[in-house]
């Protein structure tokens, strides 16, 4: 049985009848039936009809190596003839967990050589929210186990991921998040500036808010801080300059563990392997998934730093966690052939010195003038349009999120994958983008702008 011997009609029943998607209004949903994605190949992306998009989000910030990959392929096929599958419980372990772990120390931030596997994202946050306070546990101080997250960010699904997080509706349809962990502001000038306020003050203040959180419980309940170098699903909040050095300077004043949420910076889309590098901050977990296998395969990797690693293997005993899948060897080998790919053909390194630039400059050239956008940002390959109704005073079209999704449903039907959240519109292309992409994808963009403003203009 294969998907051809279906019409799009049919799929689209058989989905409606069987299947609950993510972060979806299923009734909506089923009133306009799923777009039915068939295949893809570098760039792009193809529909069940035929219909060729570019990529804008890199399939949720993860294909960095792009589509049609036969290599990835062709791994994973050797791995499931030799080793299908075997678990690395019993004190067991199986050969490419073991050489990834090695890669991963390799191409790490200083200091941070321990790797812990699982299958997604927000199983690797709920990992590292339960080794940070096993951490504080065995050096004798179990009370030091409140989390410090900030307001719209996002670490994941699952209980801890959502209680991580700050995401609001999340919180409300958990009913009932994880205790002692407290959220502050997020750093984002463009709305939470005061009139006149530099970026370099706003960066202190905003990291202000993180030493006000430790005051206020005490150092000694604290156990750690968790943010994304750049806040990925809140919206691509690029921090000021400012911003990082005195957090990190907050936490080690305090004695505060600094945690990294990478599942969307990480392996190369700022320029670096880690955005950690890229800022100059220095972690104690790091946080990684998505473009660990360019999402060919499942898998997770928490990156342990030497002091939470040292004490756990000295002092911690058994670890009671884990997962079936943790370190599959399937997904591993895909993930060692993927960060191959990756080097091999130097994306690190032209985001870093050819396409992030040209990227930035596209976006400030191309589109900040529109009269829908207030402001345009990117970080390497990872940026932002925020759309308006007035550029002057900011203010936004109601209701809240609306035009946005104007804009991505134009962009869509003009061959322009893009992501709406709230007013802002999401760009995180695969690394393998050129020049000559980014200029199409510009293209296609103002395009959708100029079609949305018409249709806003009838409001």
């Amino acid at each position: 049985m294969t998907y051809q011997n279906y019409s799009l009609k049919q799929l689209q029943q058989i989905d409606a009848a069987h299947h609950l998607h993510p972060f979806t209004d299923h009734r909506e949903l089923r009133e306009v039936g799923s777009r039915i994605i068939t295949r893809a190949n570098g760039p792009f992306i193809y529909d069940s009809e035929g219909a060729e998009i570019l990529d804008g989000m890199a399939g949720l910030w993860c294909v960095n190596v792009g589509y049609g990959r036969d290599e990835l392929a062709e791994a994973a096929y050797a791995q499931m003839k030799e080793l299908p599958y075997y678990n690395s419980f019993f004190k067991c372990s199986t050969p490419t967990p073991v050489l990834l772990s090695q890669k991963l120390a390799e191409i790490a931030p200083k200091n941070v050589s321990q790797v812990f596997y699982g299958s997604s994202g927000s199983e690797a946050n709920d990992t590292a929210l339960r080794l940070v306070r096993h951490y504080w546990v065995l050096e004798g101080k179990p009370e030091k186990n409140r989390i410090i997250s900030r307001k719209m960010a996002y670490h994941g699904s699952t209980v801890a991921g959502t209680s991580l997080g700050g995401m609001d509706a999340m919180h409300k349809q958990l009913g009932g998040a994880v205790p002692n962990i407290v959220h502050v502001m997020m750093p984002y000038a463009y709305e939470l500036a005061l009139p006149g306020e530099s970026d370099h003050d706003f960066g202190l203040r905003a990291a202000g808010a993180v030493e006000d959180a430790i005051l206020e419980a005490g150092a000694d309940k604290v156990a750690a801080f968790i943010g994304e170098p750049v806040m990925g699903a809140g919206g691509v909040k690029i921090p000021p300059v400012s911003y990082w050095p005195e957090v990190q300077r907050i936490c080690r004043k305090y004695d505060v563990l600094l945690m990294l949420d990478e599942v969307i910076t990480g392996y190369g889309r700022t320029g670096e392997w880690f955005a950690a590098q890229t800022l100059g901050i220095e972690p104690d977990t790091i946080t990684t998934a998505k473009a660990l296998t360019s999402g060919y395969q499942p898998l997770s990797a928490l990156l342990v730093g030497d002091r939470i690693a040292s004490t756990l293997v000295e002092k911690g005993g058994e670890f009671n966690h884990g997962y079936t899948y943790s370190g599959h060897p399937v997904a591993c080998a895909v993930a060692l052939k993927n960060l191959e790919i990756i080097e091999r053909e130097g994306l690190v390194d032209r985001v870093r010195n050819d396409t992030g630039a040209y990227f930035a400059k596209a976006l400030q050239e191309r589109i900040a003038e529109h009269d829908l956008v207030g402001e345009v940002r990117s970080i390497g390959l990872m940026g932002a349009i925020e759309i308006v109704k007035d550029k002057a005073t900011k203010e936004r079209f109601l209701p809240a999120g609306s035009a946005a999704v104007t804009v991505r449903d134009h962009a869509i039907a003009h061959g322009m994958m893009l992501r709406a959240t709230g007013d802002t519109m999401i760009l995180s292309p695969p690394l393998i983008w050129t020049r000559d992409t980014i200029d199409m994808a510009c293209e296609r963009i103002s395009k959708a702008l100029d079609l949305a403003q018409a249709d806003l203009r009838k409001r």
